[in-house]
């Protein structure tokens, strides 16, 4: 299902082992160069170890939007069960408040146990926290839109009278990001504005875009509703013998958990490959890319797609 929207370029922010003051230089830069959005991961823990120090991500989406004027502002994603849902209702509409409706909340189920048990917050089945992300997904909808208080109760979200003022400026499009197939992929069709396709899971691309639509059909929703988006490590330099021993070390430190940087439809190698890539992932369905850019300094690959191949997709 070839993608008939604009495509849309995001990149991630660097918050892992970075200050505010570099994370924030970043995210301008990033905007400079044009990109569509910027976006932050929702984890309380680095992802090798608890001492490794990242920066909160609801506190650096209303950082950013403080210091940027015109890029969207996601997370990927947040997991709906990690923090009191109502309160992030509130969060999420004071930060799009500060960026004056530009914000995009990505929702998840969330996977790594301890940034759930370590700050006191039950981890519940794969199954439960589903369900909860669900509950969690229509909540947000009900406080950012009725004037009325909002009373509601399911299995794991309850709330009685609640309001939430000021509503954001605009109703935030919820973006639902995983890879399962039976449940997340029926929640995303059910709920999303925005699917988000994990990276490890790049390859299945057109496969989760086929499922996505046949939930849609199943449910009565018309699929062209849900923009897709694709997590992608983008692997860049200015040719391809330059780029092959960058493609390698990305392959041995992330060892496919963003994805194979020789995929079938990895955006890795010289400018023109990448813009050739990116043609195959939308002809298999994808609307958004959003952009890890592999290295220490994110900036400098950055520069190169946004010279050599934004302008040319």
């Amino acid at each position: 299902m070839t993608a008939t929207r604009k495509a849309h370029f995001g990149v991630t922010v660097p918050q892992i082992k970075r200050t505010w003051e570099e994370s924030s230089a970043a995210a301008r830069e990033f905007e400079s160069l044009g990109f569509d959005s910027i976006w932050v991961n929702d984890h309380l823990y680095g992802p090798q170890s608890p001492q490794i120090p990242i920066l909160e991500a609801w506190t650096a989406v209303a950082g950013l939007a403080a210091i940027t004027e015109r890029v969207e502002i996601g997370t990927l994603v947040t997991p709906a069960g990690m923090r009191n849902p109502a309160h992030l209702g509130k969060t999420i509409a004071t930060a799009d408040e500060i960026a004056g409706g530009r914000v995009i909340p990505g929702l998840g189920g969330g996977w790594m146990e301890r940034e759930f048990t370590d700050f006191g917050v039950p981890f519940l089945s794969t199954r439960e926290r589903l369900r909860q992300l669900e509950e969690t997904v229509v909540l947000l909808k009900r406080m950012w839109s009725e004037e009325e208080a909002v009373t509601y109760e399911g299995k794991h979200v309850r709330v009685e009278n609640l309001v939430c003022e000021p509503k954001p400026p605009r109703t935030p499009p919820i973006l639902i990001g995983g890879a399962g197939e039976r449940v997340t992929l029926r929640v995303a069709a059910q709920h999303a504005d925005i699917y988000n396709n994990l990276a490890g899971h790049h390859s299945n691309l057109a496969r989760k875009v086929e499922v996505l639509r046949q939930h849609c059909a199943d449910i009565g929703r018309d699929p062209d509703e849900i923009a897709v988006s694709q997590q992608c490590l983008v692997t860049i330099a200015p040719d391809e013998a330059s780029a092959a021993p960058m493609i390698e070390r990305a392959q041995r430190i992330f060892g496919g958990h963003l994805g194979d940087p020789t995929g079938p439809l990895a955006l890795s190698g010289s400018p023109e490959r990448i813009r050739d890539q990116i043609a195959a992932n939308r002809a298999a369905g994808c609307d958004m890319f959003v952009i890890e850019f592999f290295g220490r300094d994110t900036r400098e690959p950055a520069r190169l797609f946004a010279e050599k191949v934004l302008p040319y997709v």
